[in-house]
């Protein structure tokens, strides 16, 4: 990563088909995400109860990842979202590995990111160290918001700036983020899930936030493995872990 340089990312789990929509917002502002898919749920229907409301949450069809995604990154969420902390060391490995192996095939390409699923205490030390020596994953994000902007050392252990619902919070730290001067990197980082915007039809909403944070000259908008792995350009240089 270059010094000083701003990046935005966006990763959103479970690989619901309201993600369609929500890749047609980002495309239209040029804006990057990583999208964390269940892959032995693809395919398959369902809905959640937010608020008394029940929402759909059906999964996009294995045969049409490739083209939904195009543009943006595929990364893993296990094969079932199950809570890892309560598996055996095997059933975790498992899960992780043969989703990252199964998506990389769906993909084109080589998987190498991930999202912890389930919500409270979703990983701890033994479930992010075989993660990081037992399969091929060379990221894993939490869902612990830390409102920071600053590299993180750990990348198995990785935690984003802020979750899309929290409204107030992520356009007061949108501000802070662009008036923020370091000789740092500055990653903000958001999370949540594509079907969240219909509970409250915050549609609308997000794409206003998109709107303004779009397009700045001095921001870099990339996926979570751009952001993290690769180089960014032919100056950049990978965070180390």
């Amino acid at each position: 990563m270059i010094s000083g340089k701003k990046y935005i990312t966006f990763s959103f789990d479970d690989g619901t088909t309201q993600d369609i929509r929500l890749v047609e917002l980002l495309n239209k502002y040029n804006i990057k995400a990583t999208f964390n898919i269940n892959s032995q749920l693809l395919g398959m229907s369902g809905e959640v109860i937010r608020e008394g409301k029940s929402i759909p949450h059906d999964k996009v069809p294995a045969d049409s990842v490739r083209s939904i995604y195009q543009g943006h990154e595929i990364a893993a969420h296990t094969l079932t979202h199950p809570l890892l902390t309560a598996l055996e060391d095997k059933e975790i490995v498992r899960q992780v590995e043969q989703d990252r192996l199964y998506l990389s095939e769906l993909a084109g390409y080589e998987v190498l990111g991930m999202a912890y699923p389930c919500g409270g205490i979703n990983y701890d030390k033994r479930v992010a160290n075989l993660v990081k020596t037992q399969t091929g994953i060379r990221y894993s994000r939490t869902i612990e918001c830390n409102e920071a902007f600053a590299p993180q050392t750990d990348l198995y252990t990785f935690h984003p700036t802020v979750h899309h619902n929290s409204w107030n919070a992520m356009e007061k730290l949108s501000e802070q983020f662009f008036n923020t001067q370091s000789d740092n990197p500055q990653i903000f980082y958001i999370w949540g899930h594509s079907f969240e915007f219909d509970v409250q039809n915050t549609w609308n909403r997000f794409e206003n936030f998109l709107k303004q944070i779009a397009n700045k000259p001095d921001v870099v908008y990339a996926t979570n493995r751009d952001v993290l792995l690769n180089n960014i350009n032919d100056e950049s240089r990978t965070i180390s872990h």
